[in-house]
Parts: structure tokens; sequence; C-alpha cells
């Protein structure tokens, strides 16, 4: 499942560094602590490995 967004893939990118130990769980905020807790290592590496070009900063809900 790609990322939508770039901020998606930002997110994901660091939760899946938080995961790994690689950075502080404390430092995450919003959707990246979120993304951390109920997604796997996996499911995050697949959104973090999206490629950004053509993807909106933003994706509106």
């Amino acid at each position: 499942m790609p990322a939508k967004s770039k901020a998606q893939q930002r997110a994901a990118g660091a939760a899946l560094s938080a995961k790994r130990g690689e950075t502080p769980k404390k430092e995450l905020k919003g959707a990246s602590k979120q993304m951390e807790e109920s997604m796997s290592e996996k499911q995050l590496e697949e959104f973090a490995s999206t490629k950004t070009k053509g993807k909106p900063q933003h994706v509106s809900k």
C-alpha cells in the first residue's frame, strides 16, 4: 500500500526510524506516533519507500 502524499511518506519514515530504534520514540508527533504504534515494520517500509515524484504535499480527507 503506497503513501498517498509526501507528508504521509515522511511520517512513515519517521515512524520506521523510531521502530528500528534509530530515533527516540518520544520525538514522534501526530501521525508518525500513531503509525509507529499501529503498523508493522514491513508496512512502514512500504509507505516510506514510495516514490514522491508526482505526489501532492497533503491529501484532503
